[in-house]
């Protein structure tokens, strides 16, 4: 009996599935682009097919793919020195630092550096309770602030609830000025702001005194680029002020230029008292995270031990990529097109919610957005609910195989379909996109009433 002879692609992918374990996934029946190689805003498989990837990775590929002034860098860093422990310094991690300290608002002087997201959250979490004394830590439902367990706890995604019976302690959750479907049934026009008097009460209940931090995404991502209404951070800041809270802002997915500024705060003029971010610090080219703090926090450790350690902080490759990263930001005018290119997209749907009777709403911040899928506009019947269950997502699944096969490497969770590509996207890239995903569309709108 022959034994029939595997293509290079069906083995690599065959090798992946029988020896490596999938995120947020059934193992079987994954189906995934086996990527061989990609440039700018594109991916390439090995039969040759192109995927516009417009999710740019995770929402962290900001530069775009293939950028080989990281890879000269890296390269560069590795030839002197590729570790050292975070007791010793190297000029990669004091030049990181240094531009960090430019780039960010007010008096964010200070960074730890950190391996990812999660544990730039995890460190903040830390921080806040040594530094107030204090224990109790209010965050959003729908927030995602990594997967580790404090940071999983500390967000709502519906991810956690599988593996949350010993959840962390100490987490008051709360709810989200979600205008398009406001818990309190009003217009973002004509409302009191419930939603931030709600987080007010929920202190009173919890006693400040408790209360360490709030923590808030910069802008929300996965759970759907909720929109704050544009007093919402200022509000929160005054009330952490107020009552002697620190105010962490969640910049993993929302920093380095994805918003149209360097980071969320800044579009929103609020200033944190701690940045936790990853993802756009290197854009995806190596793991690496940091925990930017003021000064005022800072010199409190001073003459205190700061009970804070990873063995991979500040690690020399990874600095050095993200040290060449900020500056391709700044010589190819990336958070400037993400600003441009936001406006332009918002204008583009806006003309497809016209072909698409599916569209109930777009929400973007530069180029960190999602479109909602309804099934009747009126009473915004979502596509998919949240947390929806496989069967839940049959209709989904269906938008998201035709993006697929047209050519897409896209975000599609729920009844949201993301719109975040590279910051270098131009606006024929956006277009030729955007035709994609009206095209997959049109199986959503079959759907409506």
């Amino acid at each position: 009996m022959q034994t029939e002879t595997l293509t290079e692609t069906q083995e690599i992918i065959q090798d992946n599935l029988d020896y490596t374990l999938f995120s947020w996934s059934k193992q079987k029946g994954i189906a995934p682009i086996a990527v061989k190689h990609a440039e700018g805003v594109y991916l390439y498989d090995y039969e040759g097919k192109r995927y516009i990837d417009f999710s740019s990775g995770l929402i962290n590929v900001n530069i775009g793919h293939g950028n080989q002034r990281v890879t000269e860098a890296v390269v560069k860093q590795m030839q002197e020195v590729s570790y050292v422990t975070p007791s010793c310094v190297t000029k990669a991690r004091g030049d990181l630092g240094k531009k960090l300290a430019e780039i960010t608002p007010g008096n964010l002087q200070k960074t730890l550096f950190t391996v990812c997201g999660a544990t730039a959250i995890e460190n903040a979490i830390k921080l806040a309770r040594l530094y107030t004394g204090r224990h109790k830590i209010i965050t959003r439902y729908r927030a995602f602030h990594g997967s580790s367990y404090g940071a999983m706890t500390a967000g709502g995604d519906p991810r956690k609830l599988a593996a949350d019976a010993q959840q962390a302690p100490n987490f008051v959750h709360v709810e989200d000025p979600y205008c398009y479907r406001c818990p309190w049934g009003k217009e973002i026009t004509s409302c009191s702001r419930e939603c931030v008097s709600h987080i007010e009460r929920v202190i009173e209940f919890e006693g400040p005194e408790n209360v360490a931090a709030i923590l808030m995404e910069g802008e929300s991502g996965s759970s759907g680029c909720i929109k704050y209404p544009p007093d919402y951070l200022q509000k929160i800041r005054a009330l952490c002020d107020k009552h002697g809270i620190l105010l962490i802002a969640d910049e993993v997915m929302s920093g380095f230029g994805r918003t149209g500024a360097w980071f969320a705060c800044d579009v929103h003029g609020v200033v944190p008292d701690m940045i936790a971010t990853a993802k756009g610090i290197t854009a995806g080219y190596l793991p690496l995270g940091a925990l930017i703090v003021t000064d005022t926090i800072a010199n409190y450790f001073n003459d205190k031990v700061l009970w804070l350690g990873l063995t991979y902080s500040a690690h020399p490759v990874a600095c050095a990529a993200g040290v060449e990263v900020l500056k391709i930001y700044e010589d190819e005018n990336l958070i400037e097109n993400a600003a441009t290119m936001g406006k332009y997209v918002e204008q583009r749907v806006e003309a497809m919610k016209q072909q698409h009777p599916s569209i109930g709403d777009f929400r973007t911040t530069g180029l960190l957005g999602c479109i909602e899928l309804v099934k009747n506009r009126t009473t915004k019947e979502p596509m998919a609910p949240f947390n929806a269950k496989p069967d839940e997502m049959a209709i989904m699944n269906k938008v998201a195989g035709k993006l697929k096969e047209l050519g897409m490497y896209a975000f599609v969770r729920w009844n949201y379909v993301f719109i975040a590509p590279p910051l270098c996207i131009t606006k024929e890239e956006m277009d030729e996109g955007l035709a994609m995903i009206s095209e997959a569309l049109k199986i959503a709108d079959e759907y409506t009433s």
